[in-house]
């Protein structure tokens, strides 16, 4: 990998990072989800410790916050009406 300027350049694919999210960009939704997941995954191990923490610490704070009633939840068929609403 090679830096200039503020564009990033991969030597072996003479791809620049613009060319390549633009690639990415036209895959459908679910390959660019499992690519994604991937890119995820191959990050620093080392970092998957906090991070889980801070998913549970998370998750921790949003059930206290339904189960005292500060908050409440709406239903996955509410939120895909919404959206679909929205979007279309």
């Amino acid at each position: 990998m090679r830096e200039s300027g503020s564009s990033v350049t991969l030597i072996a694919m003479s791809m620049t990072i613009e060319h390549l999210t633009d690639e990415v960009m036209s895959l459908p939704s679910e390959a660019r989800a499992l690519l994604a997941d991937r890119l995820v995954e191959s990050l620093d191990p080392a970092e998957d410790g906090v991070i889980h923490r801070l998913w549970v610490a998370e998750a921790r704070r949003r059930q206290s916050e339904l189960e005292s009633g500060a908050v409440s939840g709406i239903s996955a068929e509410d939120v895909m009406a919404r959206l679909r609403k929205k979007y279309a």
